[in-house]
């Protein structure tokens, strides 16, 4: 994920893709086409690309296991949900 903030929430969720999660780049904000080409070739080629794309399919991996596994937090929260719209109301 390339991350090119601009308002809002954006900063935040760029820090946390890019210095947390690990799957992104941060491009500045005096954007010059070379530069992203320069970037996409990283992510596609260089060894930051790797690392981002090893992080990613971890996390690909953890939300699969939320969804399909019913010790999941995802898959818990939804058969929440089910149980409370299946519940006589009072």
């Amino acid at each position: 994920m390339i991350c090119w903030p601009f308002f809002a929430e954006q900063q935040t969720n760029c820090w946390y893709s890019c210095t947390k999660w690990g799957v992104g780049m941060e491009i500045d904000n005096d954007v010059k086409r070379d530069e992203i080409e320069s970037l996409v070739k990283k992510l596609i080629r260089g060894e930051r690309g790797k690392e981002i794309k090893k992080k990613a399919l971890e996390w690909k991996r953890k939300a699969e296991k939320s969804i399909t596994n019913p010790d999941g937090s995802s898959y818990r929260n939804l058969d929440k949900i089910i149980q409370i719209l299946l519940s006589p109301r009072v």
